[in-house]
């Protein structure tokens, strides 16, 4: 299933896609979850309930089609998140090499983790601010992690089981202030420097999450063309580490990491700029598409 939130007569609503491609407000399927958030949270009571309305609608669409949203813009599938985001540092070979000329320590450190503060996640088509102090604005399509119920100690093996839903998230980076501090937490973290979405599909949609194909264009030109496959450190791997000793809570999002072809490893390295346009997509998940402001 696909989850998406969006903004219609002035009001965030949590929305499915029906077979037909429009999209129905889960209350219009008879579904109270006023936010992703609360949807998440209580996944293992509606479940049921959404999967039977959005039969009906698949069933019989004409019978719905009035109930269909219309005018609406998509939000990020989670708005504002509980907590900042998780993220994984060069998880994947080919960018830990082209990273490793810029940053010494990632030769040789196990899994970096880092935080991310999201007050609000910015929308597909949303801007990407363009701040004056920014001289090296960089882009990193990632596949996002959506945890489901409270994960606690946790092995890879049990951790599929924790797993709500994947998106696409870009993590954008700027380059000189995540240096200048020698962390990245103020570098990852500026308002509209998380665009996510379009949307989040369920983990049984999707299976394997290490069998997609990622990419990331700027201006139509294709710089990131990789697989998750090529992943370091797997989601399952990432949990469990993650839950041992700190509780990963229901609505938690993970950032995985990015592959190669990002600004930073260019030679030389071509930053974003005013009016660039940002396509991340991830197979059987979508496309979420950002402008630079």
């Amino acid at each position: 299933m696909k989850f998406y939130t969006v903004l219609c007569t002035g009001k965030e609503v949590t929305a499915t896609a029906g077979k037909n491609g429009c999209l129905y407000s889960l209350k219009a399927l008879g579904v109270q979850a006023e936010t992703m958030n609360a949807l998440i949270e209580n996944w293992q009571n509606l479940c049921r309930q959404i999967k039977d309305g959005i039969e009906k609608v698949n069933t019989d669409p004409d019978a719905y089609a009035d109930q269909a949203l219309t005018d609406y813009k998509i939000l990020a599938p989670i708005p504002e998140p509980k907590q900042d985001v998780v993220c994984l540092g060069v998880n994947y070979h080919d960018h830990k090499k082209e990273a490793a000329a810029g940053i010494d320590f990632v030769k040789t450190a196990d899994t970096i983790y880092f935080a991310k503060r999201v007050n609000r996640a910015n929308d597909p088509e949303g801007l990407i601010p363009n701040y004056d102090f920014v001289d090296s604005l960089d882009y990193e399509a990632e596949l996002g992690v959506i945890i489901g119920k409270d994960a606690f100690h946790v092995t890879p093996e049990e951790a599929g089981a924790y797993i709500f839903g994947y998106t696409v998230i870009n993590d954008v980076s700027a380059r000189n202030v995540q240096k200048r501090h020698q962390q990245w937490y103020l570098g990852k973290s500026l308002d509209g420097y998380t665009p996510m979405g379009p949307c989040i599909v369920t983990a049984d949609e999707i299976g394997d999450p290490h069998a997609l194909d990622i990419r990331c264009y700027v201006n139509g030109e294709l710089r990131q063309n990789s697989n998750t496959k090529y992943m370091i450190t797997t989601v399952e791997e990432a949990i469990s580490e993650l839950s041992q000793g700190m509780t990963m809570q229901c609505g938690t999002i993970i950032a995985t990491g990015t592959p190669a072809g990002v600004a930073m490893g260019m030679n030389p390295p071509v930053w974003l700029k005013s009016g660039d346009k940002v396509c991340c997509e991830i197979e059987k998940i979508g496309v979420l598409e950002n402008s630079v402001e």
